[in-house]
């Protein structure tokens, strides 16, 4: 194994980046499910099936602000079915607004500081 990797750096999936963790959640950047949207985002326009399998995993994880999972079964249907529809634009809003459930955060700390 290579010298990064054993620290926990470098790629991988978001699964095996959390495993390298062990599951440290001292910040929203150990967030096993936030990796998992940001590589659903990443994956929209040109992996369907491997964004399907994120969205399976992000229905099995707890969101305690909504008392139900980060990605309700519905809500996966549609954004699988507007995927095979190709329209991925449309998809990345539904799953936004789920992440923006799990994790909301204002406008300072999404466009960073003003100048």
């Amino acid at each position: 194994m290579a010298e990064g990797a054993e620290r926990g750096e470098g790629g991988g999936s978001a699964q095996e980046r959390a495993y390298r963790r062990g599951f440290r959640q001292k910040n929203k950047r150990d967030d096993y499910a936030l990796d998992l949207f940001a590589e659903a985002r990443a994956k929209l326009a040109d992996d369907p099936d491997r964004v399907g399998r994120i969205l399976t995993e992000l229905s099995r994880l707890y969101n305690p602000l909504s008392n139900g999972p980060l990605v309700d079964l519905d809500t996966c249907g549609r954004i699988m079915a507007l995927l095979s529809d190709g329209r991925a634009g449309e998809a990345g809003v539904l799953l936004e607004e789920r992440y923006r459930r799990y994790a909301p955060i204002d406008d300072v700390e999404r466009e960073g500081p003003r100048a």
